[in-house]
């Protein structure tokens, strides 16, 4: 194990000359340092804080002891998704989480943490670039950070995102470093063909990824080159609940592929491959539909449109429709008339959190919809119902058919 170097002002934080708060949060990052093996910190730019989001007393300890000790963030601190819509709070059921969610909202805002409450802090602006080192948290966040913005930042959990936004630093080690940035392993996506104009190719193509990479990087070879950022951040989000991938490279798409493949182990992905994946994903696939859930992670702007295009005309809708969001976006969702067409079709439009991680949904409702890889993977164990994946088209027809609808 090598020695941990800190600079004279690391030494002064952690000693205590800057607070106790920040103190305290120092320990946090040169105790993760150590575990880790860095040999130094880094200083961060900005930060990502998944903290916000409640999972019991601790949560709101730990937030309520740094602020007692004074603790501000020193850098620009975006927050993740919380357990409560501040801005519809009715949609939440459980009115004890709702409680304690809106609590460790306000907390993490009186450190000084923009009260942003998206998973989705890369449609914001000023967001990080090429080389940037940052200290985000979020699974599908840091996934997208690393690969397709070229930023760089590790996995960092519950508590450790606090305490890099507030010292400013994080270790140097993992995905933070040129080494452990290269590809390792090759996914041949060509024998795909047209599937990959698809919106849905993008979250089945990441869970096979992430279900099968382990610890690996990928690098996937025939993603087109005119591939959007939602299809990636489809790609990225289910890769990332799959399994534990923090970044992919697309060769000809995300910044830091490599141009030359060679050597590397390959493995090819067939369209069979990727209908199993929806058959596994999808804990039912045909009869009648209780809800349709979209938005996972938080749907952009251009998603937001796009669903308001098909839901805009043509027959209503037969089933509860939920789409997840960010308030940054639904702010201009409301400014340029999208937001009127979604709701005036019955689409209802969460924002601070999402409906897989709270008691949104109504408990008898054991049938939903969605186009989300993530979403899919996640919603039968966190909130008790079978899931049934399908492409944003498909969502739609089976609202308004009341039952599962799928082209193939």
């Amino acid at each position: 194990m090598q020695s941990l170097h800190l600079t004279a002002e690391e030494e002064e934080m952690l000693g205590g000359q800057e607070g106790d708060g920040v103190a305290l949060a120092m320990r946090v990052i040169v105790g993760q340092a150590r575990i880790s093996d860095a040999p130094r910190l880094v200083e961060i730019t900005t930060a990502h804080v998944d903290s916000c989001l409640y999972h019991g007393q601790v949560s709101l300890d730990f937030a309520h002891r740094l602020a007692d000790l004074g603790a501000k963030v020193r850098v620009p601190t975006t927050l993740n998704v919380g357990s409560m819509d501040l801005l519809h709070p009715g949609l939440v059921r459980d009115r004890d989480l709702a409680t304690a969610g809106r609590e460790l909202m306000a907390a993490y805002v009186a450190l000084g943490c923009a009260p942003t409450f998206t998973c989705a802090p890369y449609q914001l602006p000023n967001r990080p670039g090429l080389g940037e080192h940052v200290a985000w948290a979020e699974s599908n966040a840091i996934v997208f950070a690393n690969s397709v913005l070229g930023a760089r930042t590790d996995r960092y959990g519950d508590f450790l995102d606090i305490c890099a936004a507030i010292t400013g630093r994080a270790p140097y080690a993992g995905l933070q470093t040129t080494e452990a940035r290269r590809g390792t392993v090759v996914f041949d996506c060509r024998p795909l063909g047209r599937f990959l104009e698809s919106d849905l190719a993008y979250p089945l193509l990441g869970h096979h990824v992430g279900s099968v990479v382990g610890a690996e990087i990928p690098v996937l070879v025939g993603i087109p080159a005119d591939v959007g950022e939602d299809e990636l951040k489809a790609f990225g989000a289910a890769a990332a609940s799959a399994g534990g991938v923090a970044l992919f490279h697309a060769v000809g798409v995300t910044p830091e592929a490599p141009a030359d493949v060679e050597g590397l182990p390959v493995r090819e992905v067939d369209l069979a491959t990727l209908r199993e994946v929806r058959r596994t994903l999808s804990t039912f696939t045909s009869g009648e539909l209780d809800a349709v859930s979209v938005g996972t992670p938080h749907a952009s702007y251009g998603e937001c449109a796009r669903l308001a295009g098909l839901v805009g005309n043509g027959p209503a809708l037969k089933v509860p429709f939920y789409l997840s969001t960010g308030r940054a976006t639904r702010a201009r969702a409301a400014q340029t008339g999208v937001l009127q067409v979604l709701e005036a079709a019955g689409v209802t439009v969460v924002v601070d959190t999402c409906t897989y991680v709270t008691s949104i949904l109504a408990p008898g409702w054991k049938n939903v919809m969605t186009n989300s890889g993530k979403w899919a993977h996640y919603a039968p164990g966190n909130i008790n119902v079978s899931a049934v994946l399908g492409s944003l088209e498909e969502c739609v027809a089976s609202a308004r058919a009341g039952r599962v609808v799928l082209d193939s």
